[in-house]
């Protein structure tokens, strides 16, 4: 028997490789005799950019930018294609894991160390970037990024901005004249992780602000901000931020990188399991194994065990689900894509006690699956 295991990281415990190979370890102790491919994937949240270069052998580029609160840190791209592609993870430059709980203010918080890493890459005269947007500290509509690219946002007086997000409510014109030419002769795709559009209940600034430390007034400046930024680019591009799907990704990111640099926005594990071959590695499983930290229903909404469950579903492979937390009562929707839910979990604990447990967790649900496939195989002794 065959498993190809597939599973997302288990966010603030274990990367999406480790886990796999945990599951994996488990399937191995177990009774069942079974064969594992581990094939981590990702959804263009925290850790795809690092393994889109694994999986496809490139190189990785360590440079200065600036983090979400301007100071100076190591981030690094990866260059795959034979150094055409570009593939940068808006995380390592300014994303949320870069900042102490207490320094979370999206008011303040930018995207320009992401400028930085794709202006880098331009100078490597790479032909196409793939910008992975999941994990993102930041509610500034990617002005931060375009600001390094050389676009200039104006008060009515002329003069530029400082300060945004929080001064973006004085913003009457943005000036793309400076954006950098070579931006025109290369393709952008950009993973996203999350459908939200821009504006609204299930907007960027109401959906996400508050994971990022903004506090309930200050989603409502943030949303403000961002409804300015979108009239103005209207008025001025024809081009409405508030309606394109995925655009409230990043802090409304998305939406601005499809409005300036005319990218291409798309599911980001569709085109991850694309690109790594996923369809290959199926061919030959028997059983699909899948996870993350959390499965709901919130997961159909283009999540990487979403992805996984639906390709597996399409070749009618069965699905196993494993995550730290599971609803507790059956979820037809989920039903649909998913065999078998299982909680990782061996009891009541708190979670730091469970984030510390998360691979033994693993190895032991791993061990349960194939003992539980063995006796399904053995033969009733009358």
């Amino acid at each position: 028997m065959h498993f190809l295991v597939a599973p997302n990281a288990f966010k603030n415990s274990l990367p999406a490789d480790e886990v796999a190979t945990a599951l994996s370890k488990g399937l191995q102790q177990s009774r069942l005799p079974c064969t594992c491919e581990s094939f981590p994937v990702a959804d263009g949240g925290d850790g795809t950019a690092n393994l889109l270069v694994q999986q496809l052998h490139g190189t990785v580029i360590n440079i200065p930018v600036h983090d979400p609160l301007g100071r100076m840190i190591k981030a690094f791209y990866g260059l795959i294609d034979n150094g055409r592609t570009a593939v940068i993870e808006m995380a390592n430059a300014s994303g949320l894991r870069l900042l102490k709980p207490d320094e979370l203010n999206p008011l303040r918080t930018t995207t320009r160390g992401t400028g930085e890493l794709i202006k880098h890459a331009l100078d490597q005269g790479v032909e196409q970037i793939i910008i992975c947007i999941g994990g993102s500290a930041t509610v500034d509509g990617a002005t931060g990024m375009l600001q390094e690219l050389g676009v200039r946002f104006l008060d009515a007086k002329g003069k530029e901005l400082q300060q945004m997000p929080e001064s973006l409510l004085e913003l009457a014109a943005i000036d793309t004249m400076g954006l950098d030419a070579r931006l025109q002769k290369v393709s952008v795709t950009v993973l996203c992780d999350v459908t939200n559009t821009l504006l609204g209940d299930q907007g960027a600034a109401a959906v996400f602000g508050p994971q990022k430390g903004a506090t309930p007034a200050m989603v409502q400046q943030l949303e403000a901000s961002l409804k300015r930024l979108r009239d103005v680019t209207l008025q001025q591009t024809g081009k409405d931020m508030a309606t394109i799907r995925h655009g409230g990704a990043a802090g409304g990111m998305a939406a601005a990188m499809a409005a300036f640099l005319q990218a291409t926005l798309l599911d980001g594990i569709d085109r991850f399991l694309d690109l790594t071959g996923f369809n290959e590695a199926l061919q030959k499983a028997d059983y699909v194994i899948t996870g993350e930290g959390s499965i709901d229903v919130q997961t159909l909404q283009g999540k990487a065990p979403f992805g996984v469950a639906l390709r597996a579903r399409e070749k009618k492979i069965p699905v196993i689900g494993v995550a730290g937390k599971v609803p507790v009562d059956t979820d037809p929707a989920l039903q649909e894509y998913f065999d078998v839910l299982l909680a990782i979990g061996n009891g009541p604990m708190q979670l730091n006690e469970a984030f510390q447990l998360t691979e033994e967790n693993l190895v032991r649900t791993g061990k349960l699956i194939g003992d539980m496939l063995a006796l399904c195989q053995t033969p009733k002794i009358l």
